[in-house]
């Protein structure tokens, strides 16, 4: 089964944006850094999700992000599916912290369980296609969102609907230029077709 190793966000101030991550989240060489100068504005299509194991570890991530200078785009609360927040790191990706649990049942760390990438497809079913004659393993389907799990990979991965997407982390839809995301996995070298692109596995930490 083809699976995500890690993601590089490209950001155009490299300390910065480590020094944000390191004092709000530590996701080890899950994440990567790159330079860029790419132009980009708006929404830029996708969103990461930290999946936590109770509510008072989201409070503590989602706390740690805005302390290190992130933008509340949804403030913590408790929903049907569960309990957590949306912020926006200061070089502009979109980040969903998160658990399904309802009470706190340890006490609270900042562990983080699960890294999910959810990215926002124009065509659902084209997209799905793209992944699936790839060696991805659909986990869930269902109208305008597919999860295709973890695997053996430490990201998860899925699609939803764009505008779908967008309302989920808090932002408007529109949006242009670089997704300022590079996929890392066993895919190859490739783009998907919503402009995603796919780089081979990479296993040390750091830009």
């Amino acid at each position: 089964m083809a699976h995500i190793d890690s993601v590089t966000l490209e950001v155009t101030d490299l300390s910065s944006a480590r020094s944000f991550y390191d004092a709000a989240f530590d996701l080890g060489d899950v994440l990567h850094l790159r330079e860029t100068d790419a132009p980009t504005s708006g929404f830029r299509g996708y969103h990461l999700s930290l999946v936590a194991a109770q509510p008072g570890d989201v409070h503590a991530l989602f706390d740690a992000a805005v302390a290190a200078g992130a933008t509340v785009l949804k403030p913590v609360a408790t929903s049907l599916w569960g309990h957590g927040g949306v912020v926006q790191a200061p070089d502009g990706a979109i980040w969903k912290v998160a658990t399904s649990a309802r009470k706190d049942s340890a006490p609270v760390t900042r562990t983080i369980d699960e890294v999910v990438l959810l990215v926002g497809a124009a065509d659902v079913r084209a997209s799905k296609a793209f992944y699936v004659e790839r060696g991805l393993t659909v986990g869930k389907s269902f109208g305008s969102y597919v999860d295709f799990g973890k695997g053996p990979g430490r990201v998860g991965f899925g699609l939803y609907k764009h505008r779908a997407l967008a309302k989920d982390a808090g932002v408007p839809p529109e949006g242009s230029g670089s997704h300022r995301l590079v996929v890392h996995g066993d895919l190859g070298t490739v783009t998907d077709p919503d402009g995603f692109a796919w780089e081979p596995a990479r296993v040390s930490h750091g830009g």
